[in-house]
């Protein structure tokens, strides 16, 4: 199977999940897990942003994702995010990620220190030496990373013959025709930001990663299939609401994290809430986070 036909549809990206007292839960990664397969997703991605990576260890990290490949139990994909702050922590989770079964290893650019490019290429060209099996992904998020990924760098990056593609969550959408043409359609194009699903389907994505997937996967997959079926102004209509709850989410003080924690756990779900410094849910929030729960099960019913 080539690397177009292997990769697509709608991924979630997989929350934290965590006890009463703050440690990781892969009890309730598991039953996280078991969710969004009963919901039809196409694969999950673990350890990225919504994974609240960069307050974790890698430890930590490890337990999370061994929790859900073994949960899922080959029922579909599941992709890990690995970069860390240190190379040498980030090839230990390629490596790790590997032996257990992952589809596939991401990895945002180094972070804090503006690098040149070919810093950047070593960076990532290191860590998935650690994974020689695993196909690679770029993890372009230049608005937290701090770093965006360029025309020349995607060049230098394509000599890495494991390179699979972008997931971009740049805000541009032009961002995937322009990785897509270096790709020669070699490689694919997660779209990143939830907004814009739509938008980045319709110029070339592959489908989306996204961080509100989980707390309405109903609603992403049913624009994924009516893109798939050219039935655009249907689609339209899901993406424009879809806006609006995380709009109304967004609302709240708490952390977005966190208000979809206390989303999915009022639905039986319970993940834990968001670690800190992500601020959690109050009762200030509560009547946001009731609104935007109605929101989701109204746009269910309506769409679904």
């Amino acid at each position: 199977m080539n690397t177009t036909e292997k990769y697509h549809g709608i991924v979630p990206a997989f929350y934290a999940c965590y006890e009463e007292d703050g440690s990781i839960s892969p009890d309730r990664a598991r039953k996280l897990t078991r969710h969004l397969i009963h919901k039809g997703v196409q694969a999950l991605y673990v350890g990225g942003s919504s994974g609240e990576c960069i307050y974790q260890t890698a430890a930590e990290r490890k337990l999370l994702l061994e929790a859900v490949i073994e949960e899922a139990a080959g029922q579909l994909p599941v992709y890990a995010h690995v970069a860390c702050n240190s190379i040498e922590e980030s090839r230990m989770l390629a490596a790790h990620a590997q032996a257990h079964g992952a589809a596939a290893i991401f990895a945002i650019p180094p972070i804090y220190f503006h690098l040149p490019e070919s810093s950047i290429a070593d960076y990532w060209n290191a860590i998935s030496d650690a994974a020689p099996e695993t196909d690679f992904f770029i993890y372009n998020i230049p608005q937290l990373a701090g770093t965006a990924l360029t025309v020349s760098l995607l060049r230098e990056m394509m000599k890495n013959p494991r390179l699979a593609g972008v997931k971009n969550s740049s805000m541009p959408v032009q961002d995937i025709q322009m990785w897509l043409d270096e790709g020669h359609g070699k490689t694919v194009v997660f779209n990143g930001p939830d907004e814009q699903l739509l938008s980045g389907l319709a110029a070339g994505a592959c489908g989306g990663i996204g961080g509100t997937y989980a707390v309405m996967p109903e609603l992403y997959l049913k624009i994924y299939e009516l893109f798939q079926n050219g039935q655009m102004e249907q689609a339209r209509l899901i993406q424009n609401e879809v806006c609006r709850i995380i709009y109304k989410m967004c609302e709240a003080k708490a952390n977005l994290y966190a208000v979809m924690k206390e989303i999915l756990r009022r639905n039986g779900v319970d993940v834990g809430t968001a670690r800190r410094p992500l601020r959690g849910v109050t009762a200030a929030d509560l009547p946001i986070v009731a609104e935007a729960d109605a929101m989701i099960h109204v746009a269910i019913e309506t769409y679904c």
